[in-house]
C-alpha cells in the first residue's frame, strides 16, 4: 500500500473517531460531543440563544426589569409636576432622564432591561445608565391603540422602529405586546396575525424575541367588572396555549386574584399556564402593590416560571417622592431592594429556561456545530 493511501486510511480512521468521541481526538476533554441540530430543532439559533444568554442569570434564570412604559411615566410624571405648581406634562428630555436615573440605580440588581425606542434606548447605552454586562431588550410595540367597534386593542409596531433596526443597534431581544382576548374574534385575529408576522420578522434576523399577552374588558365592560374578572384567568392560560409557541419567552399575567381566589385555585390555574407554556415563562407585574407582586412570584416560581419582567411594582412610588434627590434615594435604596430580593428568589426558586427547551447546562456544553455551518446561516429563505 502507498504512503499516501495509508496517510488518507489514518485520516479517514482518525476523522471517524473523533466524530465518535473517541480517544484519538488531541485537544479537548474527549468527552462526546453533541450536534447543533439539537438545538435548531427547538429554534434555539446561534443568536437567539446568545440573547437568551444575555438576559438571563448565570444559573439560566430571568430577574428582568421593565423600563418601556411610556404612558404612565408620563402620567406619573405629570402629577409630580402638577404638585409643584406646573400643571403639564413632563417634555421629552424629562421623561429620558426619569428613565435613566430609574436604569442607573436598578440595572444593576436585573439580568436584563426592557427599554422603549422612543425615549430610553439609545440614551441608556450612550450614557451607561444600562451596564454592559446586562441584557438589552427594546420595546417593539406603540403604547397608542387603535379601538375597535367592540373596545378592542389592536396591536401595532411604533412607527419608524422595526426588529431589523433593534438589531441593527445591538438588542439583545425585542418585546412585543398584544391585548389578547380569544372570546373577542375580531381583535384576537388580527393579534395573532401581527404576532405571527413579528415572530417571523424575528427569526429572519435571528433576534430573540419576548411576547406579552394582556387581558382586557370589551363591549362596553370595566376592568372592576364582574364578567371581566370571573375570565381573566381562562384568557390567561388560553392565551398562552394558543401564542406561547410564536416567541422565544413568554411573559405572562398573573392568572387569578390573590384578594378574590383561593390558593389551591391559584395554584391549579398557575400549573395549568405552566402546562400549556411552550417556551419559557415569566411573570409581569401589572402595576401591583410590591408585597403582592412578590406573592405571585413566588406562587409563580413553584408552578415553573423561569422569573419575572416587572416594572411599576419596583419603582411606582418613585413619583411620590417630595424632591429629585429623594427621588433617587427611592430608586437606589427602596427599588433596587425590591429587585434584589425577587433576584434573590428567582435565582434559587425558579426554573432555568433551558429546562423548558428539555436541555441541561451540560447538554449546552456538548454542542457543537459542523465545519460549514456558517454557509448556510441564517436559512432563512434570503
Amino acid at each position: 500500500m502507498a504512503a499516501w493511501d495509508l496517510a488518507d486510511m489514518f485520516s479517514t480512521q482518525r476523522r471517524a473517531a473523533v466524530l465518535q468521541g473517541g480517544s484519538v481526538m488531541t485537544f479537548g476533554d474527549g468527552s462526546r460531543k453533541s450536534s447543533a441540530v439539537a438545538l435548531l430543532g427547538k429554534g434555539l439559533t446561534p443568536g437567539k440563544l446568545r440573547g437568551l444568554g444575555r438576559i438571563a442569570n448565570p444559573n439560566g434564570t430571568l430577574t428582568m426589569l421593565a423600563l418601556d412604559q411610556n404612558n404612565s411615566v408620563i402620567s406619573m410624571g405629570g402629577e409630580v409636576l402638577k404638585r409643584s405648581g406646573e400643571d403639564r406634562e413632563p417634555s421629552y428630555e424629562e421623561v429620558v432622564e426619569i428613565k435613566l436615573d430609574l436604569m442607573r440605580n436598578l440595572a444593576p440588581a436585573a439580568s436584563g432591561v426592557l427599554i422603549d425606542p422612543y425615549y430610553g434606548a439609545w440614551s441608556a447605552i450612550a450614557s451607561g445608565a444600562i451596564p454592559p454586562e446586562k441584557g438589552l431588550l427594546v420595546r417593539l410595540e406603540r403604547t397608542k391603540y387603535e379601538i375597535s367597534a367592540r373596545g378592542a386593542p389592536l396591536a401595532k409596531i411604533e412607527p419608524g422602529w422595526s426588529v431589523e433596526k433593534a438589531k441593527l443597534m445591538g438588542a439583545d431581544g425585542v418585546k412585543f405586546l398584544i391585548q389578547f382576548e380569544p372570546t373577542e374574534p375580531h381583535s384576537a385575529e388580527a393579534n395573532f396575525a401581527i404576532a405571527e408576522r413579528v415572530y417571523e420578522e424575528c427569526k429572519k434576523h435571528d433576534l430573540l424575541l419576548l411576547l406579552e399577552t394582556v387581558a382586557f374588558p370589551f363591549d362596553g365592560e370595566k376592568r372592576s367588572d364582574a364578567s371581566f374578572l370571573d375570565r381573566k384567568a381562562a384568557t390567561v392560560i388560553e392565551s398562552a396555549r394558543l401564542m406561547s409557541r410564536y416567541c422565544d419567552v413568554y411573559k405572562a399575567e398573573f392568572p387569578g386574584w390573590l384578594d378574590r381566589d383561593e390558593d389551591a385555585q391559584l395554584e391549579d390555574n398557575l400549573l395549568a399556564l405552566d402546562a400549556v407554556c411552550e417556551r419559557p415563562w415569566v411573570l409581569l407585574s401589572a402595576g401591583v402593590e410590591y408585597a403582592t407582586f412578590f406573592e405571585q412570584v413566588q406562587m409563580a416560581t413553584r408552578a415553573g416560571a423561569s422569573g419575572v419582567l416587572g416594572g411599576r411594582a419596583f419603582w411606582k412610588e418613585y413619583f411620590q417622592q417630595p424632591d429629585a434627590a429623594s427621588r433617587t434615594k427611592f430608586a437606589a435604596t427602596t427599588a433596587r431592594g425590591r429587585l434584589a430580593e425577587v433576584d434573590a428568589h428567582v435565582q434559587a426558586e425558579a426554573s432555568p429556561w433551558f429546562a423548558r427547551y428539555g436541555l441541561t447546562r451540560e447538554d449546552l456544553g456538548s454542542i457543537r456545530a459542523i465545519e460549514g455551518w456558517h454557509l448556510r446561516y441564517p436559512n432563512n429563505g434570503a
